[in-house]
């Protein structure tokens, strides 16, 4: 069993989570973090990040909400002007 150990792992987390490093490298990480529980983790917590960012920016908000803001900017700008 190989290991690519941690620090290898871990600066290629990223990478490896967005499946940009090669066969051979993903597998040698895969089965580290199946064997590190820290390095694990973190790739779980970084994996969890990143998709909620994901799910954040796909979010827009209500029509009320950016009616609001685009009147209190409207108004911030016209006492700036004023």
């Amino acid at each position: 069993m190989s290991d690519c150990g941690c620090d290898k792992a871990r600066r290629d987390l990223e990478e490896y989570l967005r499946n940009e490093v090669c066969k051979t490298e993903h597998a040698d990480i895969r089965e580290h973090l199946e064997t590190c529980p820290a390095c694990r983790d973190e790739a779980l917590v970084s994996k969890t990040l990143t998709e909620v960012v994901a799910r954040a920016c796909r979010e827009t908000a209500p029509e009320e909400l950016r009616d609001q803001v685009l009147a209190r900017l409207r108004q911030a700008q016209s006492a700036a002007h004023a």
